[in-house]
């Protein structure tokens, strides 16, 4: 095996023989040694929401490291397939290049230099793709919106491609009173208190509120990330202000904890 300097210093082929070494029978890693691509697959995942986290946080050193932990994951995958005889990780690269050149023929085809706008750019690369959808054989278009994408991104994509073959509100105005009706249609669910019912009637309320998400064009997972952490920050100035006061959240009044809720929006909207 290389040295350990030798390795670092190596780059793209350094980390290659890393990940070779780890998967070595003999004196490799028993834990990479049992992974397969179902069981590092949630990792995958955890890895990309660090990474998001991390250029959330404006840490441009995390969001280094984080990078590196997702391009791991490739190699991993790359060196279980080439093991395998499916694929390697140059094969991996040659398809991604291929596939770029391919979508972005205002780039990489355009002899005479010919202007387009970002409009257009977005028009040919979804024409592109349904090219290559029906080359698979794929001709519904939600055939291929990925499962394991989070709930929200999946209905913004799903829409998104509903959207192309014309199922879709000609104005944001629509979209709002789509909401407006599923509220309607929970209301009448919860007075029958069926809960089956109220679960499918609560998910047409996501779906309506991600669809007018797209027509604002907000992106409906940030939005709710965003939401999530000024929640967090909120929350955590109520604890600090009761602990100060020889309080508990616990111990309070709802009154109480909706005044907290209101001083703390109204700090942190001052900062």
């Amino acid at each position: 095996m290389t040295s350990q300097s030798e390795r670092a210093s190596a780059g793209m082929d350094g980390l290659l023989e890393i990940m070779r070494d780890l998967r070595d029978p003999v004196q490799g890693c028993p834990w990479d040694l049992k992974q397969d691509f179902s069981t590092i697959a949630p990792f995958t995942l955890e890895e990309a929401y660090e990474l998001v986290d991390a250029i959330a946080s404006g840490d441009d050193q995390q969001v280094r490291d984080e990078l590196g932990d997702v391009l791991f994951q490739v190699v991993f995958y790359s060196q279980i397939a080439d093991e395998k005889g499916l694929f390697d990780f140059n094969d991996v690269v040659e398809a991604i290049s291929e596939k770029l050149v391919r979508r972005h023929p205002h780039v990489f085809d355009n002899p005479e230099g010919e202007s387009i706008s970002e409009n257009q750019v977005k028009d040919r690369w979804e024409a592109i793709k349904s090219g290559e959808r029906a080359e698979k054989n794929q001709i519904g278009a939600l055939q291929d919106v990925p499962l394991a994408l989070p709930a929200l991104s999946r209905a913004q994509k799903l829409q998104k491609r509903a959207a192309r073959v014309g199922f879709d509100w000609p104005e944001q105005s629509g979209a709002l009173a789509k909401v407006d009706e599923e509220l309607l249609e929970l209301r009448e669910a919860l007075a029958e208190g069926d809960a089956g019912h109220i679960e499918s009637e609560l998910g047409d309320i996501f779906l309506a509120l991600v669809n007018l998400a797209r027509h604002l064009g907000v992106d409906a997972e940030s939005s709710l990330r965003h939401a999530n952490t000024r929640f967090e920050a909120r929350f955590e100035l109520m604890e600090c202000a009761a602990k100060d006061e020889g309080s508990t959240l616990q111990a309070e009044s709802l009154e109480t904890l909706e005044a907290r809720w209101q001083e703390a929006k109204r700090l942190l909207s001052a900062e």
